[in-house]
């Protein structure tokens, strides 16, 4: 397993060694230990899946503390496009943005801590989508950031055209509109 940093504290893009012959692939999709002894201790609790259509934009959600959410998260079918935005005042990311492109043929995986907002474009004809979280779902604490704001200038790698929004994420606020909710 090889992992990446993303020059964000804490972001990091998983890389597992995938194991292929004539009859197709095994890889370790998760291995404790091996988090572990690359400093990373997380207890997950939680997985969440979803599977949405080519155009979808999920995001750009997150849960506010004391119910934050790491996120570890994966395609098994399709590609995406993952974006995040770093919400934490006192990292000098704060404000910026991060992307990267997952796929099940890539086999990456994006390790989001606390204190990001985060989301992702369905870029093939479908996605499915697997995220492990460290921290139960809290309806009271859910929250985002509007997936256009203009002062964010995230290219979804979509024509505006095929943009396809639920209602909830489209009466999301602005960033500057946040209050400080993340201080590390």
């Amino acid at each position: 397993m090889q992992i990446e940093s993303t020059g964000f504290e804490g972001l990091l893009i998983i890389q597992p060694r995938v194991f292929g012959d004539d009859r197709g692939y095994f890889f370790e999709s998760y291995n404790e230990d091996a988090f572990q002894k690359n400093g990373l201790h997380y207890n997950w609790v939680q997985d969440n899946q979803s599977r949405s259509r080519h155009g979808v934009i999920r995001g750009l959600h997150f849960q506010k503390p004391p119910h934050a959410q790491t996120k570890l998260i994966r395609v098994l079918k399709g590609e995406i496009l993952d974006v995040v935005v770093d919400l934490r005042i006192n990292q000098p990311t704060f404000g910026k943005i991060y992307s990267a492109l997952l796929s099940s043929e890539n086999h990456q995986q994006l390790l989001v801590p606390k204190g990001f907002a985060h989301g992702f474009s369905v870029l093939s004809e479908s996605a499915e989508v697997l995220y492990k979280c460290d921290t139960l779902y809290n309806k009271e604490s859910e929250w985002g950031i509007l997936y256009n704001d203009p002062a964010l200038h995230i290219a979804w790698k979509l024509d505006e055209a095929e943009h396809i929004i639920s209602g909830k994420d489209k009466e999301l606020p602005l960033f500057k509109d946040l209050p400080s909710l993340f201080n590390s």
